[in-house]
């Protein structure tokens, strides 16, 4: 077997599993599981490997190319996010029938919204960036944690009652959101 460098991750999980990041391949086993199990499972799952190492250097290279905003570009892009977002956070709380707590604007690498259990929302100001209905995608589905605090069936039904176009945009942003994301220093 070709030497394959990952970092292996030990859990009380019951399957093996892999992930690949631009920093590496990562293996996520059961406590008890083998070396040998280990190196098998990578074998048998080799050009799954090399396909998405590939994937990930080729989104490398897209996002070195993109621009990167400058600070004073972030700190427009907050300002207008800090008056629109919560403008339509009313608009969707109010259909769906939901309170919410403080409404707070960041700039992140990694996520696009959050909810708190006491119902404080964040935002990620790069949704500015995306068509308008990718933000109310966001602002939906946040909204709709405080209803149902989980990624439940019954939590996307409820998107799916205030936003049925929700699947379109969430896709679009998962196929095109590390593009936004990159536009990050």
């Amino acid at each position: 077997m070709e030497t394959l460098n990952y970092k292996l991750i030990r859990s009380r999980r019951r399957t093996i599993g892999l992930e690949v990041r631009s920093e590496g391949v990562i293996v996520r086993a059961p406590l008890r599981t083998t070396k040998q199990v280990i190196d098998s499972f990578l074998q048998e799952n080799l050009e799954w490997i090399e396909k998405h190492k590939k994937k990930m250097d080729a989104l490398k290279r897209k996002t070195d190319a993109i621009p990167k905003l400058t600070m004073e570009e972030l700190r427009v892009l907050a300002e207008r996010a800090a008056t629109l977002i919560p403008e339509r956070v009313r608009h969707y709380a109010s259909l769906l029938g939901v309170t919410y707590g403080r409404i707070t604007i960041r700039n992140q690498r990694s996520k696009w919204g959050s909810c708190t259990a006491k119902g404080n929302l964040n935002f990620n100001c790069l949704l500015l960036l995306a068509p308008s209905e990718v933000l109310d995608g966001v602002v939906v589905h946040e909204l709709c944690h405080r209803k149902h605090m989980n990624h439940s069936k019954e939590f996307y039904a409820e998107i799916e009652r205030v936003y049925p176009e929700y699947k379109r945009w969430d896709r679009w942003l998962k196929e095109n959101g590390t593009l936004l994301m990159s536009r990050i220093r």
